[in-house]
């Protein structure tokens, strides 16, 4: 073996603890529990966990909902899912202090919910994802910082009373 840490099915995978922001920890740390892989959920669940995990300053982890949504789901939904993740990851780059890396994901998940041949938006305001993405990118490359709950992203529109 070559030392580095492998997870059940014998894949090199880190076990270090990771932040909320997915940046690893040393050995011993308290960190976030990892998302699991592979999980399987509907549409609605997706937006769910991934919107709790928004607000709760952790993109990252997003992220790995929208992936887990892309890889698993109908065909046709793939685009709307890796858009979604690209957007996420942006926000996680923007928040670790990578303004072009961020700026660069966040335009184009913006680019690809803009185009993309969409058939089942599942409730998520698109349009508004695109202008919040295209304004953050701004801002990042502006120099302002980003806190990840503070500018994370409504992904369905809040109910009018």
């Amino acid at each position: 073996m070559d030392g580095r840490d492998r997870d059940a099915g014998g894949r090199a995978r880190s076990a270090r603890p990771r932040d909320g922001l997915g940046r690893p920890l040393p050995y011993g740390e308290p960190g976030v529990p990892r998302q699991p892989e592979g999980v399987v959920r509907t549409p609605a669940e997706t937006v769910g966990e991934a919107q709790r995990l928004l607000d709760a300053g952790m993109p990252f982890h997003a992220h790995e909902v929208f992936e887990d949504a892309w890889k698993s789901g109908p065909a046709p939904d793939a685009p709307l899912w890796r858009g979604l993740a690209q957007l996420a990851v942006g926000l996680t780059h923007a928040a670790r202090g990578n303004a072009v890396g961020g700026a660069r994901l966040l335009r184009r998940g913006a680019d690809a919910l803009d185009t993309a041949p969409v058939a089942e938006a599942y409730g998520i305001d698109l349009p508004g994802l695109v202008v919040w993405a295209r304004e953050l990118a701004r801002r990042v490359e502006a120099g302002e910082p980003v806190d990840a709950a503070a500018h994370a992203p409504r992904l369905v529109p809040a109910p009018q009373s």
